[in-house]
């Protein structure tokens, strides 16, 4: 594959563009429609009515957790522990979430030169009508694992709905709000794990999602909890180079029946959604070859092969769904860490909802791979048209 220059991926955003509050109305942002090269503009409470007939609306229905813990010191200094996942990276978040007494998470540390190896942090807090005192310890510091003790009996998402804070994206550049521990979750967030939004579905409201049913557009959901890696920013000249993180993402076994079954476009709400499903056919492709540890998906795979050499879609999900089925499954934990950069085809995705993406982010680079060069007219003209941008912004249907 030829080199792919950051700066063929950036574009200039000026900072009164960042929408750093949400609309009072989720549903009266704007949307750019994008249509086989035409564009036209929209609210999103038409998008039930601009998709077309017979689509399935694939939506990640991942919670985000109040994942910002400051404790403070004796001496005064502020340590900031913010929860990236569960220790070890393979456990089920929602499985951790329910611990008791005791939990290990891997974090990024701010001020993490002011804590010592032999200190506990300490912080107390109200539970209900009890106090609770809560510990931080080192577990192992070369891997920034940290142990998390309490008393009580309470369950650590308890724990960490009185003593944390929603993680808002760093470019907002502003503080937590109480009206964002609602706005920052969409409508139908149902699994916690998450440190960031699937922000494409921050705009769907019940209304939406019943003028849907009533027009036939099939919905489901699946689980992708966002991992702070999503605001990494790209350094390499040549964005190959970048290091992708990797994301846990749960499937049921009704996620693929519904798609064996469905006959129309898939159209993916949000880049974790997109992520998800094309990440599914390759790890389909893993079972068809025999691969050690199908479950895992690192960024160069979807590259490897010939395409004469790949199965189409329905065989890899079948795949996946008989591996299901022969271990008496109803679902699956995969971690991926899919890479979608021009030159990736892709597989199970037919149309995308998603928001206005930071310039040379590798969600740049995702629409880029779907839409082609038009990814730069399409941003001309939100940006002509005073479209918000970034996290509690507006929206497009991009139909390629």
């Amino acid at each position: 594959m030829e080199e792919l220059q950051l700066n063929d991926f950036q574009y200039n955003l000026p900072d009164e563009r960042i929408a750093r509050f949400p609309l009072p109305q989720r549903d009266q942002s704007k949307l750019l429609e994008y249509r086989q090269g035409v564009m036209e503009h929209r609210t999103f409470s038409e998008l039930p009515d601009r998709l077309p007939a017979s689509s399935l609306l694939v939506f990640n229905n991942t919670k985000v957790i109040p994942a910002r813990l400051h404790f403070q010191r004796a001496t005064g200094a502020v340590i900031e522990l913010f929860l990236l996942n569960p220790v070890p990276a393979d456990r089920l978040v929602t499985e951790a979430m329910q611990d008791q007494h005791q939990t290990v998470w891997q974090c990024m540390i701010g001020n993490r030169k002011r804590w010592k190896s032999d200190e506990t942090l300490t912080k107390e807090i109200r539970v209900g009508e009890q106090t609770v005192v809560l510990r931080a310890l080192w577990h192992d510091a070369d891997r920034s694992f940290i142990r998390f003790e309490w008393s009580g009996s309470d369950a650590f998402a308890a724990i960490l709905h009185e003593a944390g804070k929603i993680p808002l994206p760093p470019y907002l550049s502003r503080d937590v709000t109480d009206a964002d521990q609602e706005s920052y979750q969409t409508v139908y967030s149902r699994i916690e794990g998450a440190v960031a939004a699937p922000t494409a579905g921050l705009h769907f409201t019940p209304a939406v999602l019943a003028r849907l049913a009533q027009r036939g557009i099939q919905t489901d959901y699946l689980t992708l909890h966002v991992g702070a890696g999503t605001f990494q920013p790209i350094k390499a000249t040549d964005v190959r180079q970048h290091a992708m993180h990797t994301e846990q993402v749960v499937y049921t076994r009704q996620n693929l029946e519904n798609l064996l079954e469905h006959q129309g476009p898939v159209i993916a709400v949000g880049t974790t959604s997109m992520r998800s499903l094309e990440s599914l056919y390759w790890f389909g492709v893993r079972l068809l070859k025999n691969e050690a540890e199908p479950f895992l998906l690192d960024q160069q795979y979807a590259y490897s092969f010939p395409e004469t050499d790949l199965p189409d879609s329905r065989k890899s999900i079948r795949a996946v769904l008989d591996h299901l089925q022969g271990t008496d499954q109803q679902q699956v934990v995969a971690h991926t860490g899919i890479y979608c950069m021009p030159g990736y085809r892709f597989r199970l995705t037919n149309g995308l909802v998603t928001n206005f993406h930071q310039p040379g982010s590798t969600l740049i680079l995702l629409v880029a791979a779907f839409v082609g060069e038009d990814w730069r007219t399409i941003y001309n003209e939100a940006l002509q048209n005073n479209y918000r941008f970034l996290s509690y912004g507006d929206s497009s249907l991009l139909l390629p």
